[in-house]
């Protein structure tokens, strides 16, 4: 018989609700108010109630029956199911042997924010309808949502860098992924998708920007972006029809040569070669091509303009 490998959860049933869990999500605001893992031992009952919240059912092992409304429904493990505010149940163990339940309550109420992102906004908003709407049915977790409640736990007892984050985004995790089990048709609030032409021009800039000092190529820069050197081309003609792949390249290191005259009094030829360019007669070239002097002249006039 393969371990349970929730066991650890037993060690410290409270330690998840210790925390004082509030989520901003969308236009929402969720209080975690339960998580935890308990047990029903064999036979035993929960008799009908409800909750002012959602509650989040989950079975890793055992079996027994759950009535939604009127309706009863067998439970064993992989199985989930919601019950949402004002939903009565009542909840049974099989007559000879024990259930586990890992159990997520969780308050949603409406918070508008003005800097929201409004793509979580729509999947948020997406979601908690969803919720609301789900049918009072047991389903498979097929998403593995439990496995959330095992990571939370591991991340807080361990005292994981960053683990009150991770703790959120797996109560976000959790809803999403019950959500999923009953929903087939997917999400209808599309993700942002990216302007690749400008992703990819930005991209390159950004690339170029941070290695000009060492031997940056057109071929290079294109591998990164795992497209050819050809559609490199087309992209910086596209974004910028008068400034190609090498004018940019050197007005970076332009600039950064300019900066060392201005901020250092480093010899000319250490200068050229340290900022990219093969040496001090072809950065001479370049320099006055550009800027119609000399880098001495260049240097000799910025320290007269700062006196």
């Amino acid at each position: 018989m393969s371990p349970f490998p929730f066991e650890i959860m037993f060690e410290k049933m409270d330690l998840l609700e210790r925390l004082d869990i509030s989520i901003l999500w969308g236009h929402y605001e969720i209080s975690v108010l339960r998580f935890h893992l308990t047990s029903f031992p064999p036979g035993k009952v929960i008799d009908f109630h409800n909750h002012a919240e959602f509650e989040f059912h989950f079975i890793p092992r055992g079996k027994g029956t759950v009535i939604l409304g009127d309706q009863q429904y067998p439970l064993s493990e992989g199985m989930l199911y919601l019950t949402g505010p004002g939903v009565m149940h009542r909840q049974e163990a099989d007559a000879e042997e024990s259930m586990e339940e890992l159990c997520l309550h969780v308050n949603i109420a409406e918070k508008p924010r003005d800097d929201a992102d409004p793509w979580e906004v729509a999947e948020a908003e997406e979601c908690v309808e969803k919720l609301r709407r789900l049918p009072l049915i047991p389903a498979q977790d097929y998403h593995r949502a439990m496995k959330c409640f095992l990571e939370a736990y591991e991340a807080c007892d361990g005292k994981l860098a960053g683990y009150y984050t991770s703790i959120k985004h797996l109560v976000i995790s959790i809803l999403l992924k019950v959500t999923r089990a009953y929903d087939t048709g997917g999400m209808g609030a599309a993700a942002p998708v990216r302007d690749m032409l400008t992703y990819r021009y930005q991209y390159a800039v950004q690339y170029m920007e941070a290695n000009y000092s060492s031997a940056v190529t057109l071929e290079n820069v294109a591998e990164k972006l795992n497209i050819s050197s050809r559609q490199l081309q087309r992209i910086f003609k596209q974004v910028h029809p008068d400034q190609t792949f090498s004018r940019i390249l050197e007005e970076i290191r332009l600039q950064a040569v300019c900066s060392k005259l201005e901020a250092s009094s480093l010899s000319i030829e250490h200068i050229a070669e340290s900022e990219g360019f093969t040496n001090a007669t072809y950065l001479h070239s370049v320099f006055r091509k550009r800027l119609g002097m000399t880098p001495a002249a260049y240097r000799k006039a910025r320290k007269i303009h700062e006196q």
